[in-house]
């Protein structure tokens, strides 16, 4: 009996931990609110930020993404040889800043990628749910490093999360962070599935507590995808976490970004909340494929269909 009261004492010892970490940000947000400021900001800013250079800018922010079902070894390398290919095509511009993938071509990109200054960045433990083991996500993460991965992008456990169990959550992820050492580690927060404003808020500050370099809205395999209030809420928590911290998380929106005017609208929520700082592929990517030729398109004052 002593001992489970014990047990009892530790796992609440625990569980106030987070919510104490929770209490010294502001996370009581209300959505309406929210959404007033972010269409406040992008009305008065995002037409200045309509530029040549913001565009040649997000092009080299481009996790350019490969995530389908469809995908075969002969597939992702032709999608590789494009982005190799790119540097000669286009010798002026410069490249997107990774290639993401499914765990099992990691070895196929690096075999094929012969371009500098190229990520690899992989999708880990068991995207797009997180439903799987543990044991498993650490085992996928390791492997997808073991074969040429540079970056991985993981979901957090969205259910447990809404479930309040904070410390399941976060010791699954500090295990994942771990694992990736000096690695990048993306999380990704399914902004989508959080609801609110407050959670969203609440699963950033949980995400970069757990050793997130970059936070990320969604994994474009849940509708809604990534949305500028979204990115304001995770923003303002990355510069929250920076002033309390020290540390620079990076932020990377993804999913159902369709077009050019979505992106300089992520451009601005960055530039306002967080400053030019974050204006750097180290600290800032856009998951997407679709938006490459698009980018591209503007920037040659042309439709280009390169990718």
């Amino acid at each position: 009996m002593e001992e489970n009261n014990h047990h009892h004492a530790h796992a609440h010892e625990r569980t106030d931990k987070y919510q104490s970490t929770l209490a010294k940000y502001h996370t009581a947000l209300d959505d309406d609110d929210v959404r007033a400021r972010v269409a406040d900001l992008l009305a008065s800013k995002a037409v200045g930020n309509n530029t040549l250079e913001v565009k040649k800018f997000l092009f080299g922010c481009i996790d350019l993404t490969s995530l389908d079902t469809s995908d075969n070894d002969e597939g992702i390398m032709r999608f590789t040889q494009r982005v190799n290919e790119f540097d000669n095509a286009y010798p002026d511009l410069g490249n997107v800043a990774a290639i993401c993938v499914y765990p099992n071509f990691a070895a196929v990109v690096k075999n094929t990628l012969d371009v500098e200054g190229v990520n690899i960045a992989c999708v880990s433990g068991g995207f797009p749910s997180s439903q799987t083991f543990a044991e498993v996500k650490m085992a996928e993460t390791a492997l997808a490093l073991a074969d040429g991965a540079d970056e991985i992008d993981i979901v957090i456990s969205v259910g447990k999360f809404l479930a309040g169990d904070y410390e399941t959550l976060c010791d699954e992820l500090e295990e994942v962070k771990e694992t990736c050492k000096e690695h990048h580690l993306k999380i990704i927060l399914e902004t989508g599935a959080l609801k609110s404003a407050a959670n969203i808020k609440k699963a950033s500050i949980l995400a970069m507590y757990s050793g997130a370099d970059f936070i990320k809205t969604s994994t474009g395999k849940q509708q809604p995808a990534a949305t500028p209030e979204a990115a304001y809420v995770m923003c303002e928590a990355i510069r929250e976490y920076h002033e309390r911290t020290g540390r620079k998380v990076g932020f990377k929106p993804a999913g159902g970004i369709n077009t050019v005017a979505d992106a300089v609208g992520y451009y601005t929520i960055v530039k306002e909340v967080l400053g030019d700082e974050w204006l750097t592929n180290e600290r800032f990517r856009i998951g997407t494929s679709r938006l490459a030729n698009l980018l591209l398109s503007e920037i040659m004052g042309e439709e280009t269909k390169f990718f």
